[in-house]
C-alpha cells in the first residue's frame, strides 16, 4: 500500500478512508482503509478490476461521496467534514470534473458551456478569457457550434475547457477517452499532458484503458477496495500486464 503524509506539496489526500454501501445486513465496502495523496502537479491514473473501487475513490476524493471513515483532505480543508453548502463551494471553485459522457448542455454553444462554472459560482464571466481557452485547445473556430454541431474528441476538449475555466486546485477526470476514437483520445491525452508540463495541474484520472493510463506519471492499482500496487512512468505493456495480473 502507499502510504503518504500531508505536506505543502500534496493537492489531496485520503486518509485512512473506507466507503461502504448497503444496509446493516447486505454492506459492501468499496473502499478499505485508503491512504494516499496526489502531489501537486502530477498526473495519476487510477485502475483496477470492475468493481475495484476505482469510481469510488475518484468521488470520494472530489467531494462527491462522503466516506464512511477517514478523512478527505483537499490542501489543508478537509471535504469529509464540510457542510454541503462548502462542499458545493468548494466544487464550484476548486475541484475541476471531466465524465466520459462530456455532459455538455445540449442547448448552450461551445464558449456558454465553458462560461457556465463561473456563472453558477456568482462569478465574473471574461468571455475574452472563455474564447482565449478555447483558442489555447484548437476550438478557437467553434465557439458558438453547439455540442450536436461537434465531434466526441472536440466535446471532450470543450468539457474539459470548461472544468479549467475556474483553475481548480485538482481535475478529476472518470473515463475521459472511453466514448472517443483512439485519434481523438491521443488529442485529449495530449491535452491533459500539457496541462501538467506547461501549468503544473494536479489531475487525478480513472481509466481502463493502458494507453491512457501510461499516459500519466504514475499509475495507482487498486483491488477489492485497496490499494495493491504502484508504477512510475509504466509503458502501455507494463499496466497492461499489472492490470491484467489482477484481473486473474
Amino acid at each position: 500500500m502507499i502510504r503518504t503524509e500531508t505536506t505543502v506539496d500534496t493537492a489531496v489526500e485520503l486518509r485512512d478512508v473506507v466507503r461502504e454501501y448497503g444496509g446493516k445486513h447486505a454492506r459492501v465496502r468499496a473502499l478499505d482503509g485508503v491512504r494516499v495523496g496526489f502531489a501537486r502537479g502530477t498526473w495519476t491514473a487510477v485502475m483496477g478490476p470492475s468493481g475495484s473501487g476505482k469510481s469510488t475513490l475518484l468521488h470520494c476524493a472530489a467531494g462527491l461521496e462522503r466516506p464512511t471513515s477517514g478523512q478527505v483532505m483537499l490542501g489543508e480543508r478537509e471535504l469529509s467534514a464540510a457542510s454541503e453548502s462548502a462542499l458545493t463551494a468548494l466544487r464550484r471553485k476548486e475541484i475541476g470534473f471531466v465524465f466520459q459522457s462530456f455532459n455538455l448542455v445540449s442547448s448552450l454553444s461551445a464558449e456558454q458551456n465553458v462560461a457556465l462554472p463561473l456563472r453558477l459560482a456568482g462569478s465574473k464571466v471574461s468571455m475574452k478569457d472563455v474564447r482565449a481557452i478555447l483558442t489555447e485547445i484548437g476550438l478557437g473556430e467553434r465557439l458558438r457550434h453547439r455540442p450536436r454541431e461537434l465531434s466526441g474528441g472536440q466535446q471532450q476538449r470543450v468539457a474539459i475547457a470548461r472544468a479549467m475555466i475556474t483553475r481548480p486546485s485538482v481535475l478529476f477526470a472518470d473515463e475521459p477517452t472511453g466514448a472517443l476514437d483512439s485519434r481523438s483520445a491521443r488529442t485529449v491525452l495530449g491535452l491533459l499532458r500539457a496541462l501538467v508540463d506547461d501549468s503544473k495541474q494536479t489531475i487525478v484520472m480513472v481509466t481502463h484503458d493502458p494507453a491512457a493510463a501510461a499516459a500519466a506519471d504514475s499509475v495507482l492499482f487498486l483491488s477489492d477496495g485497496r490499494i495493491v500496487g504502484h508504477l512510475t512512468r509504466p509503458s502501455t505493456a507494463q499496466v497492461a500486464d499489472r492490470l491484467a495480473e489482477l484481473e486473474a
